[in-house]
């Protein structure tokens, strides 16, 4: 359950500061009814793989307790990566591109669902992600998402939800984001769990 929990709150809340912030300076709607529920159905499917996950065993040698400040600090910090990474995107989209309404809704969809992808396979493991071996149910969920999503906005219903073509250089830039996003994901995973023992060593001292 904590592997599912640290994964949806801190994307969920990535999302909730983009799109609250991005709604303060766009004349439109981030992303319409339609796309959110989209995207929040598409990025909940690889989460079934977590029950299929496979546990690394430092995390069974003794009993894990939650820790409501732990999760805090996890969603909080692991958020606000999320959300930098959109307000790239937007960057581009807004100024690089000066991208239409649809244009924009559409390239945000695709980066928010990729990096959704990736970060659930970043933050089920204390390891580095390609040291511990997932669930096959992840790994194949995620695999068919990931390349299902660049295609969305070009199947037979993609425009009655307010989708359009994506040029290939937007595509490029937010597979290249994806992968950054995945990079950077890492580096914070090794420095919050660092600090979180560092933080415990020191509690244990001063007792």
């Amino acid at each position: 359950p904590l592997k599912y929990v640290l994964t949806t709150t801190s994307a969920n809340l990535g999302n909730m500061v983009s799109m609250a912030l991005a709604s303060l300076f766009l004349p439109f709607l981030p992303l319409t009814a339609g796309q959110i529920l989209l995207n929040n159905f598409l990025s909940d499917i690889p989460a079934v793989g977590i029950a299929d996950y496979r546990v690394d065993p430092e995390l069974v040698r003794r009993p894990q307790r939650w820790d409501m400040r732990f999760i805090g600090r996890f969603m909080v910090e692991f958020g606000l990566l999320s959300s930098l990474f959109d307000f790239l995107t937007f960057a581009v989209l807004l100024w690089g591109l000066q991208a239409s309404p649809d244009l924009f809704r559409t390239g945000w969809f695709v980066e928010s669902l990729l990096t959704e992808l990736a970060i659930a396979l970043v933050v089920r493991t204390r390891r580095p992600f390609h040291r511990s071996r997932p669930g096959n149910v992840l790994v194949l969920t995620t695999l068919v998402l990931a390349v299902l999503t660049p295609a969305i906005p070009y199947l037979p219903f993609a425009r009655s939800l307010g989708f359009v073509p994506v040029p290939g250089a937007l595509l490029a830039i937010l597979l290249a984001f994806t992968a950054l996003y995945v990079l950077a994901a890492e580096a914070a995973k090794h420095w919050f769990y660092r600090a979180s023992a560092s933080s415990v060593t020191r509690s244990v001292n001063m007792v």
